[in-house]
């Protein structure tokens, strides 16, 4: 387990990050979670030093192939993918706590660090998370 940060727990502020997977791990990666459906190329698993792989997160193939990472449709992918999170309330839940106590890193494969999902599901986390806030009346998390 990672060193935990008290002040960052009492204040409830969550810490996500995104990162390729192709980039070293690091200490201050805290909780690595793969976020892509499919496994990356190239990365053996027992060199990625994950904490856990998240496909359910991932956008649904269907989307994955429409997107085809073509920046032009970056707006409505956000859009789509957002509405498919939606339905995820439990696993945004989980990852929002846990970036309280640690910092989360989200992992993906995808070339461009612009245009990918990782951003969104991290917007996504983070919204989440200060609407709980909000609804618990300024309170840490569900």
């Amino acid at each position: 387990m990672h060193e935990v940060d008290v002040e960052k727990i009492l204040s409830g502020t969550p810490d996500v990050r995104i990162k390729r997977i192709y980039e070293n791990a690091a200490a201050s990666d805290g909780l690595r979670v793969l976020i892509d459906r499919l496994w990356p190329r190239g990365v053996r698993k027992e060199n990625a030093e994950l904490h856990h792989w998240a496909r359910d997160l991932a956008p649904s193939p269907r989307l994955r192939q429409w997107f085809g990472h073509d920046p032009k449709r970056f707006a409505e992918f956000r859009r789509r993918y957002s509405a498919e999170l939606a339905e995820k309330s439990e696993e945004l839940s989980a990852l929002a706590r846990h970036a309280t106590q640690e910092p989360v890193t989200l992992l993906y494969g995808a070339k461009d660090p612009e245009v990918n999902h990782a951003i969104v599901l991290k917007n996504e986390v983070l919204r989440f998370a200060a609407e709980a806030r909000v609804r618990g009346g300024g309170k840490r998390y569900i």
